[in-house]
C-alpha cells in the first residue's frame, strides 16, 4: 500500500508518513498542483451546471465535495473528480421536466447503486477493455478537450487571441526555464495581470456565472419520499452510476499506465458512491472522475499523491468565497490555453504514426478508430469505450473462429475414420463445424479426437451432437475421445439436452 493510499488514522499513528510531510519539494508540487486544478475547474463546473440547467453555484459546489470526499476514499491518488459534462448531460432531462430535487434525489440514488456495484466486483470487467479500445478512449479525449475550447475562442473580442498565443508560448517554453511553478499557474496569472492592469477586454471566467459566497449546507432532498419518487428517478440514477463508472474506471486506468503504479478499481467504483452520495446531500449535481484537470494534476503538474486533489476541492471554494472578484477577471484565455496543451500531451500521437499504422493489425486500427468516431458523435466516453469494446470482440472471435480445423486420418483396414479437431470450440467457430466432416465415409466407426481443442459454450456441444446424429441415420458410430476436464464436464452436462441438434 502506498503511502498516498493511508488513512487518516495510519497518518496520525506516524507509522508510515505520506511523502508530502517528509518531502518539501512533493508538498510543494502538490499544493500548486491543486491550485492550478481548482482555476481550471471553475469554468468547468460553471459550464455544467449551465448544460444540467442549474445554478453555477450547484456545479461549484458538487466540484468541491466531490473532490475533497474522493480524496479520503477513492482508489486512485492523484485523480480528480467533479461536476462533469457526461454527468450533467444525463441528469439534465430529469432536472428540467420533474425540478432540482428529483436531480439531488437522482445523484444520491446514483451513489448506492455505484456502491453496490462496486462491492460485486463491476471494476473487474475493466479487464476485458482492449488496449486498441483505450488508446482510441485516450486520443477520443483529448479532442473532446480541444473541442470544447473552440467555442471560448469563436466570436470574441480580437485581442484575446494573442493572449492565448502568450499563454501557449508560456506553457510550452517556461519549464525549459524553471520546474519550481507549473507553468500552468504561471500562465494563468501573468495573462490576468495583463489583461487587468491594461484593462483589455476579453471574456473572463466571471462571464461564465456568479460565484458563490458560502460554503453549501447539508440537507435532504426536497422530494416526496414515495414509490413512485423511486421509480421516477431510477432510470436516472442508474444511468449516472454506469456513466460515472465507466469515465471513472477508465481515468483511473489511464493514470495507472502514466504513473507506472497500481490502484484498487474496487474501492474507486465505492469511493465514486460515497462522494456522489455526500455530494447530493451538499445539494450538488454529481459528478465523476475529470479527465482533462486529472491530466493537468498528474501529467502537466507532477502530483501523484491524495493531497492534491484533496486541495483542488479545498481551493476551489477558498477562491470562489474569498477571492471571487479576482477569480471572475481570469482571461478564458489563459484557461483555454492550458487545456490545448493539456489535450495535446494526452492524444498519443504514436498511436498514429506512419511507422505504428503499417505494423498495427487492421482489426485493432478499425477498433481504434470506431471508439473515436462514437465517443466524437455522441460527445460520450462511456458510449465510445462499449461500442469500442463490442467491436474488438466480434473483431476477435471472428479471428479465433478461423483457427478451428478438422483433420481427418484414415484407418488403413477402412473401418474406421478419426478426425482431429484443434482450437477454441464456441458459437462462432462451432457454426460451420458440422460441414467439415465427410458423412459418406465407409467407415463404421467415426472417432473425434478432441485432445487439441476446448469446448466453451453450448453451441458447439449442439454442433458435435448434430455431427452424431448425421452419422447415426447412416448406421454410423461416433466417439468422442480426448477431452480435457472443463470440456467433458460441459458435454456430459449439455449433450442430448439441446433441441433441434438434428
Amino acid at each position: 500500500m502506498s503511502s498516498s493510499a493511508l488513512s487518516p488514522a495510519a497518518w496520525l499513528r506516524g507509522s508510515r508518513r505520506p511523502t508530502w510531510l517528509t518531502d518539501p519539494k512533493v508538498l510543494r508540487t502538490e499544493v500548486l498542483a491543486g491550485l492550478v486544478v481548482a482555476l481550471a475547474l471553475i469554468p468547468e463546473a460553471i459550464s455544467f451546471s449551465i448544460i444540467a440547467g442549474v445554478d453555477p453555484a450547484i456545479g461549484l459546489f458538487a466540484s468541491f465535495t466531490m473532490a475533497v470526499t474522493i480524496s479520503v476514499v477513492g482508489g486512485r491518488p492523484a485523480m480528480i473528480s467533479a461536476a462533469t459534462g457526461a454527468v450533467a448531460l444525463v441528469i439534465a432531462p430529469l432536472n428540467r421536466e420533474y425540478g432540482f430535487g428529483y436531480l439531488v434525489a437522482a445523484v444520491i440514488l446514483a451513489g448506492v447503486i455505484q456502491i453496490a456495484l462496486g462491492a460485486l466486483g463491476v471494476a473487474k470487467l475493466l479487464r476485458f477493455v482492449p488496449r486498441s479500445v483505450m488508446v482510441g478512449f485516450v486520443n477520443s479525449l483529448a479532442i473532446l478537450v480541444f473541442m470544447a475550447q473552440v467555442p471560448e475562442m469563436t466570436d470574441v473580442p480580437w485581442p484575446a487571441y494573442p493572449l492565448l498565443a502568450a499563454g501557449l508560448a508560456l506553457l510550452v517554453f517556461f519549464p525549459r526555464v524553471s520546474g519550481v511553478v507549473p507553468a500552468p499557474l504561471v500562465s494563468i496569472v501573468a495573462l490576468t495581470v495583463i489583461t487587468v492592469a491594461a484593462g483589455i477586454a476579453v471574456p473572463t471566467v466571471g462571464d461564465k456565472g456568479d460565484l458563490p459566497s458560502a460554503l453549501p449546507v447539508p440537507g435532504l432532498p426536497d422530494v416526496p419520499f414515495t414509490l413512485e419518487t423511486l421509480t421516477t428517478v431510477a432510470p436516472y440514477a442508474l444511468a449516472m452510476a454506469l456513466v460515472g463508472l465507466m469515465e471513472s474506471l477508465m481515468t483511473a486506468k489511464l493514470v495507472d499506465d502514466i504513473t507506472d503504479t497500481r490502484s484498487s478499481k474496487t474501492r474507486e467504483s465505492v469511493g465514486q458512491g460515497v462522494a456522489n452520495i455526500v455530494t447530493g446531500f451538499f445539494g450538488g449535481m454529481g459528478g465523476c472522475a475529470m479527465i482533462g484537470q486529472t491530466m493537468i494534476n498528474v501529467r502537466v503538474s507532477g502530483a501523484r499523491t491524495r493531497l492534491s486533489t484533496f486541495l483542488a476541492g479545498a481551493f476551489l471554494m477558498v477562491l470562489c468565497i474569498v477571492f471571487g472578484p479576482v477569480v471572475s477577471d481570469i482571461p478564458m484565455a489563459a484557461l483555454v490555453g492550458v487545456m490545448v496543451m493539456v489535450s495535446v500531451a494526452t492524444f498519443d500521437w504514436h498511436s498514429i504514426a506512419p511507422k505504428t499504422l503499417r505494423r498495427m493489425p487492421a482489426g485493432e486500427i478499425v477498433v481504434m478508430v470506431v471508439t473515436v468516431v462514437c465517443v466524437v458523435a455522441t460527445d460520450n466516453l462511456a458510449i465510445g469505450v462499449v461500442v469500442g469494446s463490442v467491436t474488438a470482440m466480434v473483431i476477435f472471435a471472428k479471428r479465433v473462429a478461423h483457427l478451428a480445423e478438422v483433420t481427418a486420418v484414415g484407418d488403413p483396414d477402412g473401418t474406421r475414420v478419426v478426425y482431429r479437431v484443434t482450437g477454441e470450440l464456441f458459437f462462432a467457430s462451432s457454426n460451420d463445424l458440422v460441414g467439415r466432416f465427410d458423412y459418406s465415409t465407409g467407415a463404421d466407426t467415426v472417432v473425434i479426437d478432441l485432445s487439441a481443442a476446448h469446448i466453451w459454450d453450448a453451441s458447439s456441444v449442439a454442433a458435435l451432437d448434430a455431427i452424431e446424429n448425421k452419422y447415426a441415420q447412416r448406421g454410423k458410430t461416433v466417439e468422442i475421445t480426448g477431452l480435457n476436464e472443463p470440456s467433458a464436464r460441459i458435454h456430459k452436462t449439455l449433450s442430448g439436452e439441446l433441441a433441434g441438434n438434428g
